[in-house]
């Protein structure tokens, strides 16, 4: 594989969050209930898990969770555990995906988003609720097809500046 390693900056935890709140921001938007329209905070908070795990965790995933739960108007902590167990899962895999390419890392993010999906799709079949249909799950799918623009976006302030200079060590 011939693809070039860049040395990033440190992220400022300003932009970690206006990052998490411009996602949330956007699934506040009505269409946040449609089929095909990924949740932007399970991808912006999986991406932040993935290159940053010391500083966004599972309790941040959870407190997001819980925002999001007072949003949706669902049963209390659905998407905090949601969330967390997402959270979870690319902390545990975080060293693996930032070895492959963004396109292979679609396939180790597609079942993660899928996870996060499928856990309220339970607990509210659990509830009481009706089955929505599989194209629920179409949604996961959007969403890990977006993690490359995703991953691009959110990478651009990390990246150096690429001056010729002959001065520099780095």
């Amino acid at each position: 594989m011939n693809r070039p390693y860049h040395i990033l900056l440190p992220v400022n935890l300003h932009f970690i969050a206006f990052s998490l709140a411009g996602a949330f921001f956007f699934n506040l938007f009505p269409w946040g209930k449609w089929i095909g329209v990924p949740d932007f905070v399970a991808i912006v908070l999986l991406f932040w898990n993935v290159h940053q795990p010391h500083k966004v965790g599972m309790g941040i995933a959870f407190l997001l969770g819980l925002l999001t739960d007072v949003h949706d108007a669902v049963l209390f902590g659905e998407h905090a555990l949601s969330y967390t167990l997402l959270s979870y899962g690319a902390i545990m895999l975080y060293r693996r995906v930032l070895w492959l390419s963004l396109g292979a890392q679609i396939f180790v993010v597609m079942p993660l988003l899928v996870i996060e999906q499928v856990v309220p799709f339970i607990i509210r079949l659990i509830s009481g609720s009706t089955f929505p249909g599989c194209s629920y799950l179409l949604n996961s799918v959007i969403g890990a097809l977006l993690w490359p623009v995703v991953s691009t976006l959110l990478l651009l302030p990390q990246k150096r500046a690429t001056n010729p200079d002959n001065a520099r060590l780095i």
